[in-house]
């Protein structure tokens, strides 16, 4: 099956410095791309893999679920450990959700992580009944797009899987309880204005991890895909200074040990 336009995953090798990106839900490497793409011009090495079931047609998704995800990026974590001296992971949306569990999971070997809109309840009155009508109704509408730029597009599907839906709140419930096992710095922008995801969820997140170094950084001129809206610019240089200041302070620490 062919992927869509910018949906194909992107490799680049860089430094020691390793950066997974991950993208959301019924979306492709599309909408993060140009966060992938600036990390990489800066010398680092970066991953955005396509997760499974996206970028190509939404019958495709309807077969997958939050475990073959989740998978996708926990291999391309291990691939970036075995060539890079330090990982940082980060997402949007769905992909900030993903980006949490890898930190829950595998503590040090992530050395800090970048949210943007990121994901920890499906809302609505429907979610509630998805365990039945994901049996009845194959789709809902999409949700791509959510974005304020004019000319703004996001490649994504045009409609939801309920059952892939169905897994994704699963995962959440999941995730929820293991966001106490999140101790890596952590920097989280989101959108006040989010017609996707709303500032509670960004809210419960950072209520219930147990990072020590935390920013939380307002996106006051986007929606929900902000990496392809107004606030672009400021999330790929705060994303860059996080990184930089980590992996600086490791480098001197390492130097006195």
């Amino acid at each position: 099956m062919p992927f869509l336009p910018g949906a194909e995953p992107f490799r680049h090798e860089g430094g020691e410095v390793g950066v997974l990106v991950c993208h959301g839900f019924t979306g492709s490497p599309q909408s993060v791309r140009p966060w992938a793409d600036y990390l990489a011009e800066r010398g680092l090495t970066v991953s955005l893999p396509l997760l499974p079931g996206h970028g190509t047609r939404w019958q495709d998704m309807a077969v997958t679920g939050w475990e073959d995800w989740y998978a996708e990026v926990d291999r391309e974590l291990h691939r970036l450990r075995e060539k890079c001296s330090s990982v940082f992971v980060c997402g949007l949306s769905m992909g900030g959700a993903l980006t949490l569990r890898l930190a829950a999971k595998h503590g040090d070997a992530v050395s800090g992580i970048v949210l943007v809109n990121p994901a920890n309840k499906v809302h609505g009155l429907a979610a509630k009944a998805l365990p039945v009508v994901r049996h009845l109704i194959p789709t809902t509408a999409g949700i791509a797009d959510d974005i304020a730029k004019p000319g703004g597009r996001e490649i994504g599907y045009d409609r939801v899987p309920l059952h892939a839906a169905y897994s994704f709140r699963r995962g959440l419930q999941r995730l929820d309880s293991e966001l106490p096992q999140v101790t890596q710095p952590l920097l989280l922008m989101h959108s006040p204005e989010d017609h996707v995801v709303p500032p509670a969820d960004s809210a419960r997140i950072l209520a219930r991890v147990s990072s020590r170094d935390v920013t939380e950084r307002l996106l006051e001129n986007s929606y929900h895909v902000a990496t392809l809206d107004h606030d672009a610019p400021s999330i790929f240089e705060h994303t860059y200074a996080f990184i930089e200041r980590l992996s600086v302070g490791s480098r001197e620490a390492a130097s006195r040990g």
